[in-house]
């Protein structure tokens, strides 16, 4: 058995976190290098998890004891942290979006899609169990032709306006998520109507961004995929899935911790509520993300998102805020 691959993970925030937990999970990974630019980040991480701390993520490209990464650090870093990795030849997964700036993301499309070293971008929600299943089954056949796609998803309540302030916008920062998760099912996109709504938040609406969004999707073969998004759900963590075909229709509902239904005078199938946090909704994926990497790198047949899946994300993310901003369908074929 081949000895676990050892993980250098730049970026310990949340993210970070949860990656540091998938990577002590997994038979085949261990943690062995931490690096934030704040060092008690670091530090504090590497002492839960294991592995060396540095406040100097360089040192992770240069030690020559780090066999893949996981870049978690900030958007603005991601560019600059998987063109080193490429140059030091380490795998790479970055967590998404590449970066909000399309241009700079094309400076390095040419060496990302050129590059033996693997490279993948942290689109878990392919990975989760449910979802994958759905998917496995439509590829299948299982309802003939795909024609519609619905994806919904909210979040229980808005991130801190601190971070919304730079997130990109909830196109790029929370739509993007299901972007790739419709091309996943539709690979190629001709067209996007996207409109964007100021329903609870002052706050959100004082940063010229939305707090839901509603998203409609062309494919080629003229495939309908239908996003609703909301950054606050009073019933918690919102993430359903439906795909609809010539012969029948699959989909995939909120996640509760029970199966267990209860029936009184007063109610009848009365459920518990559904998870509210995206780590309970989604650790299982965050574990699948990471054992798909680990195949890639190890040359096996993987579905891990490419850097280009990663582009096309924030492709249509842009063509989502032009088209709210502008009433308009925007086409993105050949983009």
């Amino acid at each position: 058995m081949a000895a676990p691959l050892r993980v250098g993970l730049i970026g310990t925030g949340r993210i970070g976190q949860v990656h540091a937990m998938s990577v002590v999970s997994h038979p085949g990974t261990t943690l062995h290098r931490v690096a934030d630019v704040f060092a008690e980040g670091a530090k504090t991480t590497a002492k839960s998890f294991g592995g060396t701390a540095t406040d100097n993520p360089d040192e992770l490209f240069s030690a020559g004891d780090v066999d893949m990464l996981i870049i978690a650090s900030p958007t603005s870093t991601h560019i600059d942290l998987i063109e080193k990795a490429i140059d030091a030849g380490i795998p790479a997964l970055c967590e998404k979006p590449i970066d909000l700036d399309i241009q700079r993301v094309d400076t390095l499309r040419d060496k990302a899609n050129s590059t033996s070293v693997p490279i993948a971008l942290g689109f878990n929600r392919r990975f989760d169990p449910h979802f994958a299943d759905l998917r496995a089954r439509v590829k299948a056949g299982h309802i003939g032709t795909l024609e519609q796609l619905l994806i919904t998803s909210r979040d229980p309540a808005p991130a801190s306006t601190d971070y919304l302030a730079v997130s990109g916008g909830i196109f790029r920062d929370m739509t993007i998520h299901d972007f790739d998760m419709a091309r996943y099912f539709v690979p190629e996109i001709v067209s996007v109507s996207a409109q964007g709504f100021n329903q609870f938040s002052k706050d959100i609406k004082g940063l010229g961004d939305y707090d839901a969004t509603a998203v409609a999707l062309r494919g080629s073969n003229d495939e309908l995929v239908l996003i609703s998004n909301s950054r606050h759900a009073a019933h918690g963590f919102d993430q359903r899935l439906e795909a609809f075909g010539s012969e029948g229709m699959m989909r995939v509902e909120n996640i509760t911790d029970t199966n267990v239904t209860h029936y009184t005078s007063s109610h009848v199938e009365a459920k518990g509520p559904y998870q509210n946090f995206f780590l309970e909704r989604y650790m299982d994926s965050y574990r699948n993300e990471l054992d798909e990497f680990v195949k890639k790198i190890h040359g096996e047949e993987s579905n891990s998102p490419t850097f280009e899946d990663g582009r096309m994300a924030l492709v249509l993310a842009n063509a989502a805020t032009e088209s709210a901003a502008t009433g308009t369908t925007v086409a993105v074929s050949g983009r």
